[in-house]
């Protein structure tokens, strides 16, 4: 039996294993700074998942740490002042297959409990 402190672990990985896949795919549309990343992430998802900075930037500094995401300083295009700008690495591009992957598999055995055809219920 597991213990209350073992799911919330648990629960926690599986948010964190998606907070991360989000902002890998995110950067797959190019450099973005914090900012960009978790404003896209909020827009696209039609305000439903809101970026706060206290998961946004340890999940960046933890993909930076995988070798999945590197970042620079750089002065904004269209402002006087320097953003950290992330980009996703090769090793990240491979990474977010493997992550799309297993939460496509997840998705459709949670969808088969969900709802059940015929042959399953």
């Amino acid at each position: 039996m597991t213990s209350t402190k073992d799911q919330v672990k648990q629960r926690s990985a599986v948010l964190q294993g998606t907070l991360d896949m989000l902002i890998l795919r995110t950067l797959l549309y190019g450099p973005a700074h914090g900012h960009q990343i978790g404003k896209h992430i909020q827009r696209t998802t039609n305000d439903f998942l809101q970026m706060q900075h206290g998961s946004l930037y340890p999940a960046l500094h933890r993909l930076e740490k995988r070798g999945w995401v590197t970042s620079k300083w750089e002065t904004a295009p269209d402002r006087n002042r320097e953003f950290k700008y992330y980009r996703l690495t090769e090793k990240g591009r491979k990474q977010l297959l493997v992550e799309e992957s297993q939460w496509k598999q997840m998705m459709e055995a949670v969808a088969r409990v969900m709802w059940p055809t015929g042959e399953e219920s």
